[in-house]
């Protein structure tokens, strides 16, 4: 059984982006030290664009074979004229407004996300999927994370975009299982789901 990833980056408080998403502000923690972190340890979520800027475009995937994603996530890609911004790991994206797929490596999911991800989850293979975000996909898909690889950044929104929107309230436990503290304030925290 492979496992589902929700690596995230968010603020001090829980927030991905501000009320409309945009979580630029976050951008300015990219340093020599951090950036060194995610191309070494999460090089298959660097887009395909910023992994030939940063030298790394043979890289091979060290943790996930598939990311998904919701159609705002998506939509960064497409406005940069990039369909396939994870050429290198098999797309998915969940949408209600996408009729067709943009890019023949980018599958349209625009019904049941769930029995799709279980599906993806029940495949054989070493690698596991990447849940990208967003809020709306993560709500809909959090009974269904089996890690947490959180990003938190030393800021604080005080309203946004959560981790975890439209969600129940329902309490899910997880372990500890690494943390990695940076110069620039940057902590990454990876979890296990406790069954």
């Amino acid at each position: 059984m492979r496992t589902l990833t929700y690596l995230v980056a968010c603020s001090l408080d829980g927030f991905i982006g501000d009320p409309g998403g945009d979580a630029t502000s976050m951008f300015r923690y990219l340093d020599e030290e951090y950036l060194a972190f995610l191309t070494g340890e999460y090089p298959e979520t660097v887009s395909v664009e910023g992994r030939r800027a940063l030298g790394i475009a043979d890289a091979p995937n060290k943790h996930f074979d598939t990311v998904v994603q919701g159609r705002g996530s998506y939509q960064v890609g497409l406005d940069a004229g990039v369909p396939s911004p994870y050429g290198h790991l098999r797309e998915i994206v969940a949408s209600r407004t996408l009729e067709t797929s943009p890019h023949p490596n980018v599958e349209i999911v625009s019904g049941d996300l769930v029995a799709r991800v279980r599906a993806l989850k029940a495949e054989d293979g070493p690698l596991g999927i990447w849940l990208c975000g967003g809020s709306g996909i993560a709500g809909t898909l959090i009974d269904e994370v089996d890690e947490l690889v959180i990003k938190s950044y030393p800021q604080v929104y005080g309203a946004g975009m959560p981790m975890f929107g439209g969600a129940a309230f329902a309490v899910s436990d997880f372990d500890l299982r690494d943390v990695r503290s940076f110069g620039n304030g940057v902590v990454v925290r990876r979890y296990g789901r406790v069954r």
